[in-house]
């Protein structure tokens, strides 16, 4: 079924490149990601120009989400039997041509479609940059390899809302996807320059009926969910998106399990170590992604910043990030990644309940210090639950595993976005007594009972996932215990 004709670890010349290789990779790591969170700053301002309410603008941000979730598994499985390099290299010339588009777009129906062309070309990167990493790097550089991965993907999704705020108010919103352009270019004349041929290959086809009740499972969940905090869940049409997605997931399940060559493997986990790092790197996102839709409204509306100003707070967050997770990938393959993992929730967990304290009177230096706080426990997770992720996976599969590892960052982006938006209002709508689907003027302090709701969920959730991972630390150090005394 597989066939491998040799791996870039034996080829020297390969192997003199490798870092430059990552360098390429983690640029195309960094915008696809950034992409999905930099509108979140111009939401409050294209809310605005465009005269719509703050729960379908939100569709800017989650639309391209929902297109990359629908079709990364198809181009991770396409990696494996292509070359993940060839599906990389095709999916850095789309995403570029993707955000002049989005720049150039009028209306909100025209940014959309420009949005879901860029998510495809971002989805075949983020498919098979970790899958090639592994590929590439020999075992004691992976963890700080992939750390490297981890450290630009959380940074480009958290980076967005400050690197935004920037650009909206010195360039206008337009240049948050233009400047992708000169960025991509030459990223894509290095990558042809230093990336090698795929010389790992799976001899397999693609699962045309799993790949599409994927996709449907994905629409019609996530239109189901954001749809409803419009027209409410008792709407019909609702009802029905969600019970389509219902027994498209079914059915998906259904197809995999009885198909030779299936698009999701999952026999992947049967692996507990790689479904318990895959479900806690999924609430991490979601609870990222509840402070990343969240933080530019506050800071604006509530605070009184300017996008500019705004921006700047917000920085914080990656700035930690970008310090402190290569020093965790770097740590992960000394020590282990199980200690630094839980570490790095237990800061965030007492970071978003902080956050989750915050009302209009507070000081942007307290607000500086709870976002720093977040930033440092995500770089502490983030990289060695990566390399946690793809060091329990076949080399055949490496590019279905980064593509599900990908695929439930992008999920819990989604998630996170619809689980803030969907409290917030509840609860803004229970104080004012009318159905609330954005801010209310001269009403602060709905706005901020719904944040403090959000922040304590996002916190909990945190909270399950270093209890998660606190059980796998002494699990593995007991196995360990267990091993050494063996005669």
């Amino acid at each position: 079924m597989s066939s491998i004709s040799a791996t870039y670890q034996e080829d020297k010349e390969i192997q003199k490149k490798r870092w430059m290789i990552l360098i390429v990779l983690n640029i195309f790591t960094f915008m696809s990601t950034l992409d999905g969170s930099i509108v979140n700053i111009a939401l409050p301002e294209l809310s605005k120009q465009l005269k719509l309410p703050m729960a379908q603008i939100e569709w800017v941000t989650t639309g391209y989400l929902m297109a990359i979730c629908a079709a990364i598994l198809f181009f991770g499985k396409l990696g494996d039997i292509v070359g993940k390099i060839r599906i990389f290299k095709i999916g850095t010339i789309v995403f570029v041509i993707g955000s002049m588009l989005c720049g150039f777009s009028l209306s909100l129906p025209a940014l959309l479609a420009s949005r879901v062309i860029q998510a495809i070309g971002a989805s075949m990167t983020m498919a098979n940059s970790q899958g090639i990493v592994t590929d590439i790097f020999p075992a004691n550089e992976r963890g700080k390899a992939l750390g490297f991965i981890g450290t630009f993907v959380s940074l480009g999704s958290i980076a967005g809302p400050s690197l935004g705020g920037i650009m909206v108010s010195t360039l206008g919103w337009e240049y948050i996807f233009w400047v992708n352009i000169p960025i991509g270019v030459i990223a894509i004349l290095l990558g042809w320059k230093v990336l090698p041929k795929d010389l790992t290959r799976t001899k397999s086809t693609i699962d045309v009926p799993g790949s599409l009740l994927f996709a449907i499972f994905i629409i019609s969940l996530f239109a189901g969910l954001l749809l409803g905090q419009q027209l409410g869940y008792g709407d019909s049409l609702i009802v029905t998106s969600l019970i389509v997605a219902i027994v498209s997931f079914i059915a998906f399940l259904w197809t995999e399990l009885r198909r030779k060559e299936p698009l999701l493997q999952l026999s992947l986990f049967k692996n507990p170590l790689f479904s318990l790092s895959i479900l806690c790197g999924f609430l991490v996102f979601t609870a990222n992604f509840c402070f990343n839709i969240i933080a530019p409204f506050y800071a604006q509306n509530m605070l009184n910043l300017s996008p500019f100003e705004a921006g700047f707070l917000l920085m914080l967050l990656p700035i930690c990030m970008v310090v402190v997770a290569p020093i965790s990938g770097a740590l992960s393959d000394k020590i282990g990644s199980e200690f630094l993992t839980f570490a790095g929730l237990v800061v965030m967990v007492i970071a978003q309940f902080g956050l989750a304290e915050l009302h209009e009177g507070s000081t942007v230096v307290l607000v500086g210090v709870w976002i720093a706080m977040l930033g440092i426990g995500s770089g502490l997770f983030q990289s060695p639950n990566n390399s946690l992720v793809m060091s329990k996976v076949p080399r055949t599969q490496l590019g279905s595993a980064g593509s599900v590892n990908s695929l439930v960052r992008n999920v819990g982006m989604v998630v996170g976005i619809t689980t803030a938006t969907t409290i917030l209002f509840h609860v803004m709508s229970s104080e004012a007594g009318y159905r609330v689907t954005g801010l209310v003027p001269g009403r602060p302090e709905l706005f901020i009972s719904g944040m403090h709701v959000v922040f304590m969920t996002s916190a909990s959730i945190c909270f399950v996932a270093a209890l998660l991972t606190g059980w796998r630390m002494i699990s593995a150090r007991s196995a360990r215990v267990q091993t050494s005394e063996r005669p």
